[in-house]
């Protein structure tokens, strides 16, 4: 029963991510780059949460999540280095697009982001569907 659980927390967040990218692409469409960014990051979160569920393994703060993520699935190699350091650029772009308070997002940056929350997303999608 147990296993079942976490197999229906993992695809409830795997869902949730696909939701919340394509939310930052409607976002990103109507020129809130801003608000796209930050829908990445999430996006990209949420689907390491996914990952996370079936080992049944949660964190409070993100920077766990993510240095967990790394070092579990990253630095073993299940995940390539290229997708750390998006997931790490992600990060620090969205921070700096949330918290500074004269950032003005430009549409490459974005796009940027964009590009990297869809390749992380179907990477775990893939492994999920493998596992």
């Amino acid at each position: 029963m147990l296993d079942d659980k976490r197999k229906d927390l993992s695809e409830y967040r795997m869902k949730d991510a696909l939701s919340t990218l394509q939310t930052s692409k409607l976002l990103y469409e109507n020129n809130s780059y801003k608000d796209s960014i930050n829908r990445c990051y999430y996006a990209t979160f949420y689907a390491i949460k996914a990952i996370l569920a079936l080992e049944g393994v949660d964190f409070k703060r993100h920077k766990d999540a993510v240095g967990y993520f790394n070092q579990k699935y990253v630095a073993t190699g299940i995940f390539s280095r290229e997708i750390g350091k998006r997931l790490g650029r992600l990060k620090r772009v969205r921070e700096t697009s949330d918290y500074d308070d004269f950032y003005i997002a430009s549409k490459s940056e974005a796009e940027e982001q964009l590009e990297s929350a869809q390749r992380i997303i179907e990477a775990i999608k893939q492994y999920l569907d493998n596992n």
